[in-house]
C-alpha cells in the first residue's frame, strides 16, 4: 500500500530527498506538512528493501495509507510504470 504522512509531521525536511520516486513534497497551502502522492509511492519497491522515508523519520509519522492497499506485485507494477516513461 502507499504510505502517508500524518498531521504529526514536524517539517524536518528529512523524508523528501529520500524518496526515489519524488512522491513527497511540502504542502504549504493545505496541511502545511509534507505529503505523499499515493500514485507515485511504491514504498521504495524497485529501489530498496524498505521505505526509506519511514526509516529516516525522527517521529514516526509515516504510516501505511489504509485507503491505498496494494500488494507487493502491484507496487512493483507501479514502479515499472513510473520508470518506463
Amino acid at each position: 500500500m502507499a504510505l502517508k504522512i500524518t498531521a504529526d509531521c514536524i517539517n524536518c525536511d528529512i523524508c523528501e530527498p529520500e524518496c526515489p520516486n519524488e512522491a513527497i513534497w511540502y504542502d504549504n497551502k493545505g496541511q502545511k506538512t509534507y505529503v505523499i502522492n499515493p500514485d507515485l509511492c511504491t514504498e521504495c519497491v524497485g529501489f530498496y528493501d524498505a521505505p526509506t522515508c519511514d526509516k529516516v523519520c525522527p517521529i514516526d509519522c509515516i504510516i501505511p495509507d489504509p485507503e491505498r492497499r496494494e500488494t507487493p506485485d502491484e507496487l512493483l507494477h507501479k514502479y515499472k510504470t513510473i520508470w518506463q516513461k
